[in-house]
């Protein structure tokens, strides 16, 4: 047995022997535990719940003993957030816009760029005043190089570890829970900045990208005929570096410069010859920026998947790079250094992290910048590092190769930056503006204020920790009550009291009492007994209450319990006794009415009404700390057992009286009643001479005339109409009888709701009337034509010969008559037969029932449609491809919150997986229409249930060159879609 069961039966042991009358304080006393001794800390492990003296594993060992001043707070050190000497400021991460604040790391280091950017002219001026800015009014960039200028400024002079560029980020309109193309992003922004400073009239700002980052080419093709050859010039900002299939950044540069032959259907039209020749075309590089970006092309598309994928493959780079073996021009200086590595850390195209090392053009020291962290690498050399021990999804891992001196391997690099090594290090720093440098000092400002601030909180969180602590210190040794007066205090307020976390709240002992405002007995777990003195100090500081003294200790309750207890034990005595009574005969005279049901389980009844009365004190207050019990959820609980019979509930009838079936009751002796009512004093009492409730027999003599009434009036319907109750010899609009000219229509609602009455009178009312204006429109008009009661609407109507019209007259109201004559046709057409309607059709409403109809068509959920591939001009149905469970176009609303959720209607990608057929290579049609829209729904695109979808799947294209185009024009990206990126 459990201690806490142990200690429970302890307590109460006493009632088994002692009459409710007989209970005295001693006895009160022993059932709220005060008996039990208090345990010793180091031989109790953990709190005893069941033992209101023990005072151990409350949370005070947390205090006990010397403790760091560190734990009486959690905030950190404001000197933690302060930039450190000699270091460089790092960027918040909004979520996933690591991606930006590596390159804003990286232009940032571009010392030349960022002259130019603080050349810019501003609109700050328009928050001066006087000497300063305003201080009341905070400054907000207007364009993107005043974003840029800010930052820069921040970054090159702020107080603080990193900051914040979400003003820059949502400048741009960039999703920031979303990680996109790095390298995408960088050529967009390097176009944006490019067309803004275009306007510049400062020609030191305004050509600055182009002095920067442009280089030109030209795409070179020589008719290998006439020699002839032919030039097209392109500037570009980086040069894109195939690296499948290749080891050195070497290697990538002579693939993207080599000699393409134009050969068979390939050939070249040569202008000079006029005729397609064979040629050859390559790539000519002639002139380099002075920053020289080479994207390694990490993230290919794969066609199998239908998705891009990173190639993790290692690609060796040198600190030195000399160009000039690939350009046209010899001559010059084209040597390069190495002054930024973009890392992408991940297995995936689609997630993972960016980081930049940068080298600082001033020192030449390298820095990891890693969002906010910024890393000093030692002894002025690039360590990638952990960089490169990046888990592969699979077992076998790639081998780092050996690299030597002034060299570099990395299976993660996206983007390597060199700078032309002719050019001077600059000996002093880029100036900040002074209108620039203001906004810098007064963001210190506040950072300043914020650290003292935060300084302040400290100390004062260590000085209410000090206090805390004596006061812990001092309080605990006296908590124990011993023979002393004593209180009980809630075991809950006690552990918040000592939980250092949480400031500590008045007492409440709420919770814990009964009925009688005193402390439950049942409640003694969850309290503990403290000293007189003690509690004193805690009312005095804290407040609170109710004080439970000695006073409270509830005598009615323990009182009750026995009695309970006593029942219990007795209980199973009752029930043989009972059981022995209900054998015997019993007079009509002399005994009492019991329900057969409660007689059934009259003792699970005694056992849980016994269990509620013991714990009808838990839910007398539903307080604790200040929570209340939810109102809605009580009433629920109360409505529950309410619905819920209580013993010899079940033989009332619906007036409160003895019910009229003897069938459900059973008469028992006088000695049986009287055992029962010890158990049940509040069950209904019918001894055997009360009558059954008069009103009940009323209504059971009314029910009865009214079933002979409905079975007379069916017998009578059944016998006028045999043919429409039986179904048969029913005449048919598309094989018209040839015995009559005219036909009534009835709705066949009507027929099923009267043949449902006929079948089963006494439990269906009686058909009184014939509604047919369900058939017919607001105008009074027919809503069906002749053709489509002979197909479609044919399950809508019923038709009715003459001689049934007649008896149907006559036994219902008819509110409209509906029939179709036939005709022989006129002058003009005399041998034609005509079917005339009266009332005639409305034309307007039957084209807004059809329009409606398509509607509903259009509007399912989780219907089947089929694909089926077309191989050959032939039907293929693979097996691997069954349906598409799919859902149809919307209301406006549910549209609207679709595409907010990015869900797209329809998804094809299930083919892909099917018939292992990408989307870019799906061609789908039904009855003769493509469905190209991505965007449209099944509705409009005319796709209804058991629809037949044909696939034909286009052929892959062999030549890799061509994967780009493949990507752009068949399968687009959301990418930077409405951003303001693509806003120039």
């Amino acid at each position: 047995m459990a201690p806490r069961l142990q200690l429970e039966k302890a307590a109460w042991r006493w009632a088994e022997t002692v009459r409710p009358e007989e209970v005295s304080q001693e006895h009160i006393e022993t059932a709220y535990r005060i008996w039990l001794e208090p345990c010793i800390r180091g031989v109790c492990r953990r709190n005893c719940k069941g033992n209101p003296n023990c005072l151990v594993g409350i949370g005070e060992h947390i205090w006990l003993g010397e403790i760091d001043e560190n734990s009486f707070h959690n905030i950190d050190d404001p000197n933690c957030e302060r930039r450190k000497k000699n270091s460089f400021v790092g960027l918040t991460n909004l979520g996933a816009t690591c991606y930006v604040n590596t390159f804003l790391q990286v232009w940032f280091l571009n010392l030349e760029l960022r002259q130019a950017l603080y050349l810019c002219p501003s609109t700050c001026t328009d928050y001066m005043m006087g000497d300063g800015i305003q201080e009341e009014k905070d400054y907000e960039p207007q364009t993107i190089c005043e974003h840029l200028q800010y930052l820069f400024a921040l970054l090159q002079n702020s107080n603080r570890r990193y900051i914040d560029p979400s003003g820059f980020v949502k400048a741009l309109g960039l999703d920031t829970g979303q990680q996109q193309d790095a390298q995408e992003f960088s050529k967009l922004f390097m176009s944006l900045l490019e067309d803004t400073l275009s306007k510049q009239k400062n020609p030191d700002v305004r050509n600055i990208v182009q002095q920067q980052f442009c280089g030109e080419y030209a795409y070179v093709t020589v008719c290998n005929q006439c020699g002839r050859e032919s030039k097209l010039l392109s500037k570009f900002y980086e040069l894109e570096l195939n690296i499948q299939g290749h080891k050195q950044l070497t290697d990538c540069i002579s693939e993207f410069l080599k000699e393409e032959k134009l050969e068979g259907d390939n050939r070249y039209f040569c202008e000079n010859c006029q005729s397609k020749q064979n040629a050859t075309r390559k790539i000519r590089l002639l002139s380099l920026p002075c920053t020289l970006n080479l994207q390694l092309m990490r993230f290919v598309f794969d066609r199998q998947t239908g998705h891009k994928k990173k190639l993790n493959t290692y690609i060796g780079f040198s600190e030195i790079l000399d160009m000039e073996p690939y350009v046209e021009h010899k001559g010059g200086s084209y040597v390069y250094e190495l002054s930024a590595v973009l890392i992408h850390r991940g297995v995936s195209a689609y997630s993972g992290h960016y980081i930049a090392h940068v080298k600082d053009p001033q020192s030449g020291e390298w820095y990891k910048f890693n969002d906010e962290d910024i890393e000093k690498m030692e002894g002025k050399k690039l360590q990638l590092g952990i960089e490169e021990d990046l888990a592969e999804p699979s077992k076998s891992q790639t081998r780092k190769p050996k690299c030597g001196k002034g060299t570099h391997c990395s299976r993660n690099a996206y983007m390597l930056v060199y700078r032309l090594q002719t050019q001077e290090r600059p000996s002093t720093a880029v100036q900040v503006p002074a209108f620039l440098q203001e906004l810098v000092d007064r963001d210190n400002s506040k950072f300043e204020e914020w650290c003292v601030e935060m300084a302040e909180m400290r100390k004062q969180s260590v000085d209410k920790g000090k206090a805390k602590h004596e006061e812990v210190k001092e309080l605990y040794q006296r908590l124990p009550a011993g023979a002393e007066p004593y209180e009980f205090v809630s075991l809950e307020w006690l552990q918040k009291w000592l939980d250092e976390s949480t400031p500590t709240k008045p007492i409440d002992n709420h919770a814990c009492l009964c009925s009688h405002d005193k402390l439950h007995p049942d409640k003694i777990s969850i309290m503990k007994r403290i000293s007189e003195y003690a509690a004193d100090i805690f009312y005095s500081r804290y407040g609170g209450g109710p004080r439970l003294t000695v006073k409270a200790l509830c005598k009615e309750c323990v009182v009750e319990r026995c009695r309970v207890l006593r029942l219990k034990n007795q209980l199973n005595e009752d029930y043989k006794t009972v059981n022995n009574l209900l054998k015997a005969t019993v007079k009509s005279s002399d005994g009492f009415w019991v329900g057969k049901s409660s007689l059934r389980s009259w003792r699970q009844l005694a056992l849980e009404q016994l269990d509620e009365q013991d714990g009808d004190a838990d839910q007398s207050n539903g307080k604790m700390n200040g929570n209340t019990l939810n109102k809605d959820e009580s009433k629920e609980e109360r409505k529950e057992d309410e619905e819920e019979l209580n013993f010899n509930e079940d033989i009332l009838c619906p007036h409160g009286e003895l019910c009229i079936s003897e069938n459900e009751r059973r008469l028992v002796s006088k000695e049986a009643w009287s055992k029962l009512q010890q158990y049940f004093p509040k069950a209904p009492e019918f001894p055997s001479s009360r009558e059954c409730c008069s009103q009940c027999k009323i209504l059971e003599r009314e029910g009865e005339e009214n079933e002979a009434l409905h079975k007379m009036i069916a017998n009578e319907q059944k016998t006028s109409l045999p043919n429409l109750f039986q179904d048969k010899n029913r005449p048919c609009l598309s094989n018209w009888p040839e015995e009559t000219d005219v036909l009534y229509i009835v709705s066949q609602f009507f027929v099923e709701e009267w043949r449902k009455f006929v079948r089963k009178p006494t439990r269906c009312s009686p058909v009184s009337s014939v509604g047919n204006s369900a058939l017919l429109c607001p105008h009074g008009g027919l809503m069906f034509t002749f053709a489509s009661m002979t197909k479609e609407d044919s399950k809508l109507i019923a038709l009715i010969w003459p001689s049934e019209w007649q008896m149907i007259q006559k036994l219902f109201v008819v509110d409209h008559v509906i029939k179709i004559t036939r005709t022989e046709g006129g002058d003009a057409s005399p041998s034609e037969t005509q079917y005339i309607s009266e009332p005639k059709l409305c034309p307007e409403c039957r084209e807004g029932l059809l329009c409606q109809q398509q509607r509903d068509l259009r509007e399912y959920t989780q219907a089947t449609i089929y694909v089926h591939k077309v191989v050959d001009n032939k039907k293929v149905m693979k097996d691997s491809a069954p349906e598409l469970n799919v859902s149809s176009s919307e209301t406006e609303e549910d549209k609207e919150e679709a595409k907010l959720d990015g869900e797209k209607d329809p998804d094809f990608n299930q083919i892909m997986h099917a018939f292992s057929v990408a989307p870019f290579d799906q061609n789908l049609s039904i009855d003769g229409k493509i469905l190209s829209d991505d965007c449209a729904t099944l509705g409009t695109l005319g796709v209804i249930p058991e629809s037949v979808i044909l696939l034909k799947a286009d052929e892959p294209i062999a030549d890799y060159a061509a994967m780009d185009d493949v990507m752009q024009v068949c399968m687009p990206e959301e990418g930077f879609k409405g951003t303001g990126l693509l806003g120039h």
